[in-house]
């Protein structure tokens, strides 16, 4: 299996900028495609980006632009730099990894998970 931690999250301003982390371990070789999700109360969770083991990135098109997905193989950590955040960004955000190697994978697809990190983003 491959666990998954996320580190970094925190309280930024509006307009300001944070990094999240997740670094993997175990059986990281199943980790084909990375991607981090974010979850508000009362909403499903929704995918951010994904990223495979090349590089090649997949983004919502609603983030593309303010948030940056990267993968350093080496470490096993894959990162999430997010720019210009708004209080709607405010969310559980979570790293995942899954075999699959599209790009697209659905979120049930993903077969771990890390347990969440908060971003809070306010005036």
């Amino acid at each position: 299996q491959v666990q998954l931690v996320e580190s970094g999250g925190g309280a930024v301003q509006i307009g300001g900028s944070l990094s999240v982390s997740c670094v993997a371990s175990g059986r990281t070789y199943l980790s084909s495609v990375m991607g981090w999700f974010r979850q508000v109360p009362g909403k499903e969770r929704e995918l951010i980006a994904a990223i495979n083991r090349f590089g090649v990135t997949h983004y919502t098109e609603a983030l593309k632009g303010r948030f940056n997905i990267s993968r350093d193989n080496a470490k096993n950590t894959l990162y999430l730099q997010m720019n210009d955040l708004k209080p709607e960004d405010t969310a559980v955000y979570y790293c995942a990894a899954t075999r699959s190697q599209g790009l697209q994978t659905p979120r049930q697809d993903y077969d771990f998970w890390g347990p969440g990190t908060q971003v809070t983003v306010s005036s």
